[in-house]
């Protein structure tokens, strides 16, 4: 387990932590909370060994393997696949004990490794490192493009699934989610769900929290407090502590009144001196219940729009794409949509469907490639882009943002644009003192999200592009954003992985896919179960594309013309071996010597061989019970049952035909090794 104990931490001269005292049980999924600056990334700094405690007692299992996410961006041109298998530090080790045990000739040494190999995964390593990398939104046809062809925010992804990769016993993720799209998230939620290791994580998604974590560690004004359940639970219990508290100190206060008013009256007589005396030592003694110091809470709000068009927006026969090298490529095409004053639009999609598209070129950031789109006489749009440095100057400090923005919206603006006033406006984001003449490019990603919100606010837009603006905005400010637009008078339309900022904002949806913008009919619920589905159609795909390679005019019998059952293939007999050239001539005379070696050739094939040997015996068998448990199913299936029975049994059967395709592949290579390594054998 970890352990703290009065542990404090600094950052220079800030304390952090200060006596915190926690205990963490092994297989414990918590998440950390926190505002902005309470300590979280530095207590994670003390979880993975960068820092150390500056006082009290900090322990964790030494023998644990730890997993989480290089916080550099990959510089290198290996194959995405390959980037992402060497996550497995475990095989990798094993792989390189491998080349030196062969290059040195010791088999015994071989055969322990091969053992080992086995246990590690290494004959299904990169099938694995390939659903980690589909699951995070890639396509099958980036599995092998070099890591140096993708942006940045999709080499953080890798880095994401690398660590996935890596077998561990304490998994450490500090805002997974900030680079993936929703249909990228609902797959990493349920992947973590899985996950039988001890986890912290850091995240200001609360239904991410929600779903994966069941500890929360919250940390304020230097201390770390342990709640059991989700954030959720958390939030519940920690109302009710501060409503305690406060009921506490309100009571103590009325005491502390009532002895002040007796001590004051009866001092200076002489028959109440010893009672008043008294009363002064019972204050001293009395320990004070400090008063309830919640930190204020940021909240903003979008002034009421000049006008409101209607409709926004008139989109007829649109195509939506980009231009490289003057050759315009469509991603959506014949898009004819209208937007009204007052909508609350979420828009939906799988990575990669055009959702940015759409936005930017609605946004008059990209041409539309064809068909016409009409905007509403006085459209004033506000938009915020996924990259908040598209739109800000990493040189500038906030203040020369304002004022440029003050001069382009010209003498017209209605909005005070002198330098104090600006100021004024900008302390009303926290952006408090010297902070007004930072440079942005020096500020966490949170500040520059308020930033951005800051200016689009102080534009009085009536439209509102957002495209997920969330990114790096702590929980509290999500409250506030999510506050904002619902009193916001004018039209939504919101890109977001947040879900609850989806729920609480939008009334609507737009699905974006296959070259269409399509109304959603359903709630996230039902989109959550679409993508579920859709990932699982995609990965059947990628494993028809990629067993078709291996059909060959060679081989006569295609898996794929006749597919063999679990149990056929468990019950088939081993292809037979090629007689060794000793056993082929019975009458030749063996010394002793010769003897002698034989026997040690027969010792060392039997020790490569009884590792492969023992995981086909062990496949054979779980094959078998899930050929059984299969036909129960099917047979369960073919009777009458309610809802959800079917959908259970559905689920089921599934898992079970997935699972019985792997150990067929499995005994199907454990059988070509086998039968290799004899041959090598007989013709050494």
């Amino acid at each position: 387990m970890i352990t703290l104990k009065n542990v404090t931490l600094r950052r220079s001269a800030k304390v952090l932590l200060n006596s915190a005292t926690v205990t963490l049980n092994p297989g414990e999924k918590v998440g950390l909370v926190g505002r902005n600056g309470a300590g979280k990334s530095t207590l994670f700094a003390l979880f993975n060994g960068t820092l150390h405690e500056d006082g009290g007692d900090f322990s964790m299992p030494k023998a644990w393997r730890m997993g989480q996410v290089a916080q550099n961006m990959p510089e290198t041109d290996e194959p995405a696949s390959t980037f992402v298998l060497e996550g497995d530090t475990r095989l990798a080790e094993l792989r390189q004990r491998l080349v030196e045990a062969e290059a040195s000739g010791d088999g015994m040494e071989m055969a322990h490794v091969y053992t080992d190999l086995a246990d590690a995964g290494d004959h299904d390593a990169m099938p694995r490192a390939e659903a980690l990398i589909l699951g995070l939104g890639f396509s099958v046809e980036q599995l092998n493009n070099p890591v140096n062809s993708f942006s940045g925010g999709w080499r953080m992804r890798l880095q994401l699934a690398r660590a996935l990769m890596c077998p561990s016993d304490i998994l450490l993720l500090d805002e997974p989610t900030n680079h993936l799209d929703l249909d990228a998230l609902v797959w990493l939620e349920a992947w973590l769900k899985r996950y039988t290791g001890t986890m912290i994580v850091i995240s200001h998604d609360r239904e991410f929290l929600d779903a994966i974590t069941d500890v929360t560690l919250h940390i304020d004004q230097a201390k770390l407090t342990r709640y059991g359940g989700n954030y959720s639970s958390f939030e519940i219990l920690r109302a009710q502590q501060l409503e305690l508290h406060q009921a506490s100190f309100s009571k103590q206060q009325d005491k502390i009144a009532h002895l002040q008013k007796f001590i004051t009256r009866f001092k200076a007589q002489a028959s109440k001196a010893k009672q008043a005396q008294s009363r002064v030592k019972a204050l001293e003694r009395m320990e004070k219940v400090a008063p309830l110091l919640a930190d204020a809470e940021f909240t903003f709000g979008f002034k009421e729009p000049h006008s409101l068009p209607n409709p926004m927006l008139a989109i007829s026969e649109a195509s939506f794409g980009y231009i490289v090298d003057e050759q315009p490529t469509a991603i959506l095409q014949g898009i004819s949509k209208s937007v009204l004053a007052g909508q609350r639009i979420g828009i939906l999609g799988a990575n990669g469907q055009g959702k940015s598209t759409l936005v930017k070129t609605i946004a008059r950031t990209m041409p539309l490639l064809s068909g016409t789109m009409t905007e509403g006489k006085g459209l004033n749009i506000g938009y915020f882009a996924q990259q908040e440095l598209d739109v800000l100057r990493p040189q500038d400090n906030p203040l020369e943002h304002m004022i440029r923005l003050a001069k382009e919206m010209g003498p017209n603006s209605s909005e005070p644009s002198r330098e104090q006033d600006l100021r004024s406006y900008l302390g009303s984001f926290n952006f408090t003192g010297d902070m007004v003449k930072q440079a942005v490019g020096t500020m966490s990603g949170g500040e520059k999200a308020r930033l951005v919100l800051a200016m689009i606010v102080w534009q009085r837009p009536n439209l509102l592009l957002l495209d997920e603006p969330t990114n790096h905005l702590d929980l509290a400010t999500r409250e506030a954003l999510a506050m904002a637009l619902n009193e916001f008078e004018g039209t939504v339309m919101l890109v977001s992985h947040d879900r609850s900022l989806l729920r609480a904002v939008c009334d609507e949806f737009w699905m974006v896919g296959r070259g269409k913008v399509e109304p959603f009919d359903g709630d996230l619920d039902d989109y959550q179960r679409y993508l579920l589905e859709e990932s699982k159609r995609l990965r059947e795909e990628a494993k028809m594309a990629a067993s078709k390679p291996a059909q060959t005019p060679a081989q006569p019998v295609a898996v794929s013309k006749a597919p063999q059952t679990a149990a056929a293939i468990a019950a088939a007999p081993m292809a037979p071996k090629a007689p060794a050239p000793v056993a082929a001539e019975p009458q030749v005379f063996r010394s002793p010597e010769q003897r002698k070696q034989d026997a040690q050739r027969r010792i060392e094939l039997a020790a490569q061989t009884r590792p492969f040997k023992k995981s086909l015996e062990q496949t054979e068998q779980r094959m078998a019970q899930l050929q059984k448990q299969k036909a129960d199913l099917e047979n369960k299936l073919a009777t009458p049952m309610g809802a959800n029975d079917i959908v259970k049994a559905s689920k089921e059967l599934g898992s079970t035909n997935s699972e019985l395709e792997t150990l067929e592949s499995k005994w199907l290579e454990l059988s070509e090794q086998i039968q290799q390594i004899e041959n090598d054998s007989a013709t050494a």
